[in-house]
């Protein structure tokens, strides 16, 4: 008898809450980026274990990628491949960002690649180099492209040119992937926020299949969202920071642990209200200013704030009248998203600050309620019945 209860119980939760799942990550792609070990250190004698370490913690975060930025040449692929590993060990797709050490001249290597000769290394690189790759990473074939090669059309003034080889890098890495087999994502072609201005015009990022991905660092959580927003306006597509973080000395000045993990929240916070924002990955996880982990592996404050939002709670509420009958089809608004109630009232959330602020409203009623209130309240949100019980009689007040 316990145990038929128990199975009805379980089945009426699960129909509770099968038809309203939120998602349990705000964006689709959270990332932490590795460079200062994975590209500048490309050279210097690393353990797999030391590896291992630096992407359990990236991983515990509630990270879905790592950014990852060895270079693609042959000399370098022995070390990419154990970053790569370590990333498949905690679960986690990797988010490519390497480059042709030719192109900006990293190494001592000579700067000499064109274009043409750019497209062919990266196509033969992911032709001959199928093992690395899995479903939903990302492939960035040529991060902040306008540091190398002919240079940045904002000296040169070849945008068409530019704009060409982005459109060209695309269809060369969609058509290597289609190719191997692997459902990699390519077009996550990082840029700074002034060039993407100048390059993605809404038929460029049409054919980029709507992203434009930025490296972008601003000053306040404000700037930021308003620069994604009319990007968005401008280009017609979605945004991805490949790029973001705090501080950079010339543009946030110096800043304390708090002072870091104050404006991380923040912006994080914000970051979540803009539907034109569908990824992000943090700059850097060590060895920079805006380092969330100190040199000897210990974390900063900024880790707790990241992880509140990369690895976000989930509420699962459902909404009664005070007579206790369920209410469907009510509408929740939360962080500019817009939600319904479903079978029995019940409804989804994620959130990462219990004081997130939920405005309901169904007809002949409107209320604003916080999580940490709707928490209290076991879970439920209590709207006013339409009902009215006297006796044998049950009246409808209002429809």
């Amino acid at each position: 008898m316990i145990l038929k209860v128990s199975l009805l119980i379980v089945l009426i939760l699960t129909f509770f809450t099968s038809s309203i799942k939120a998602s349990t990550k705000f964006w689709s792609v959270q990332s932490v980026d590795t460079m200062k070990f994975s590209r500048d250190a490309s050279r210097a004698p690393m353990s797999a274990d030391k590896i291992n370490e630096e992407v359990k913690r990236i991983a515990d975060t509630g990270a879905t990628y790592v950014a990852i930025d060895t270079p693609y040449d042959a000399e370098f692929l022995p070390r990419l491949k154990e970053w790569v590993t370590a990333a498949r060990n905690y679960n986690l797709n990797v988010w490519f960002r390497g480059n042709f050490s030719g192109w900006e001249g990293w190494f001592e290597y000579q700067k000499n690649l064109t274009r043409e000769k750019h497209l062919q290394m990266t196509k033969d690189f992911i032709l001959n180099n199928t093992d690395l790759f899995v479903d939903d990473d990302i492939f960035t074939a040529c991060p902040e492209c306008e540091n190398g090669g002919p240079g940045d059309p904002r000296a040169t003034g070849d945008t068409q040119g530019f704009r060409k080889f982005m459109i060209d890098e695309y269809k060369t890495t969609k058509e290597a992937f289609l190719s191997i087999h692997k459902n990699v994502i390519s077009n996550y072609d990082s840029m700074n926020g002034d060039v993407a201005r100048l390059i993605m015009d809404k038929q460029t990022t049409l054919t980029m299949d709507g992203i434009v991905t930025i490296d972008h660092y601003v000053a306040t959580p404000q700037k930021l969202i308003s620069d994604i927003d009319d990007l968005a306006q401008k280009s017609g597509g979605k945004i991805v920071l490949g790029e973001y973080g705090a501080p950079i000395p010339d543009i946030n000045g110096n800043q304390t642990e708090e002072e870091q993990n104050t404006w991380l929240s923040t912006t994080l916070s914000q970051l979540t209200t803009t539907p034109n924002l569908i990824g992000l990955n943090y700059w850097t996880d060590m060895g920079s200013s805006t380092s969330i982990w100190n040199e000897d592996g210990t974390a900063r404050a900024a880790v707790k704030g990241i992880n509140a939002f990369y690895d976000p709670k989930i509420l699962n509420g459902r909404v009664l009248t005070d007579l206790r009958d369920p209410v469907s089809n009510v509408t929740l608004n939360y962080l500019n998203k817009i939600i319904k109630t479903g079978n029995f009232g019940a409804f989804q959330i994620t959130y990462a600050d219990p004081n997130t602020q939920i405005n309901l409203t169904t007809t002949g009623y409107h209320n604003k309620f916080k999580i940490r209130d709707i928490i209290a309240h076991n879970n439920f949100i209590t709207v006013p019945s339409n009902r009215w019980v006297w006796g044998l009689f049950d009246f409808r007040i209002w429809q």
